[in-house]
């Protein structure tokens, strides 16, 4: 899927910048509200919008379309991926396409070589980031364009998770009200940045791709495989990051229980020869 570069400028966004100080903040108190019934609470929330919406979501499904599954399924996954506050699923699509086709290049929405921080976070707080402006980011996937389920999504991206937000505090209170969106809304943004810094930054590289992807393990502990980076940049369309036997994806791991299952279909995968990883291992 071919997109151009569209507009990028320096101007700071104040909007986006309260908001993201007030998700940090918020995450505070719930380390005082500390309970392990909370905390797997947490967890299984953390699963459903990061592993789910982001990892099998947004990224594998949405944007590289590396498997098939059930239209309903794929909605869902949709609007879990909408509980993490990175936005709907056209704008993050779109900018992770352009990622690709320019990636560590000029027009690279968030490369390193314009700075660690700007890649990490900083592209965010970029005065022409809209993340509502469905019309002008359909123009870079329209495919998801096309669908009104996902310009709906898009546009109205906040929703599903002030629904959430609504029912943990109904629930379960203030502990799980600020584990559950706050805390774990904060440490998800982390997760997915890292991959757009760290893993562009530090890490080994199994593949000589034109960018400076890495494999990076931490990262990938953390966001459910999406660290294994240069092997995805390598082979994008793959639904299997970790490569390797010792490359934790557990991604990759229920994508194949959902294969097994006959619900995922067409599952695309890149695979390691037997010379490559005898280099790997001498």
């Amino acid at each position: 899927m071919q997109v151009t570069e569209f507009p990028r400028g320096r101007r700071f966004n104040w909007q986006t910048a309260v908001f993201m100080a007030f998700f940090h903040l918020g995450a505070i108190p719930a380390l005082f509200l500390f309970s392990w019934r909370v905390f797997f609470a947490t967890v299984f929330l953390y699963w459903v919008a990061t592993g789910l919406g982001i990892s099998l979501g947004y990224h594998r499904l949405h944007t590289h379309r590396s498997y098939r599954i059930p239209r309903w399924l794929d909605y869902a996954f949709a609007v879990f991926g909408t509980l993490n506050m990175e936005g709907g699923p056209i704008f993050w699509v779109a900018t992770h396409r352009l990622h690709h086709q320019k990636s560590d290049q000029p027009g690279d929405p968030h490369s390193p070589r314009d700075g660690a921080f700007w890649a990490h976070c900083g592209w965010i707080l970029n005065g022409d980031v809209n993340h509502n402006n469905t019309r002008v980011m359909s123009k870079y996937a329209p495919d998801l364009g096309r669908d009104p389920f996902y310009r709906v999504l898009n546009t109205y991206h906040w929703v599903p998770i002030i629904v959430l937000a609504v029912i943990l505090y109904a629930v379960g209170g203030a502990p799980l009200f600020f584990w559950g969106i706050f805390l774990r809304v904060t440490f998800g943004l982390h997760a997915t940045w890292l991959v757009n810094s760290a893993a562009h930054m530090w890490g080994g590289r199994r593949f000589e791709t034109r960018d400076d992807s890495r494999n990076n393990w931490a990262v990938a502990l953390i966001s459910f495989g999406e660290g294994w980076h240069n092997n995805h940049h390598a082979h994008p369309t793959s639904a299997r990051h970790g490569l390797a036997w010792y490359e934790f994806d557990p991604s990759w791991l229920l994508l194949k229980v959902l294969g097994a299952l006959g619900i995922a279909r067409d599952i695309r995968v890149a695979r390691l020869d037997t010379r490559t990883l005898e280099r790997e291992a001498a």
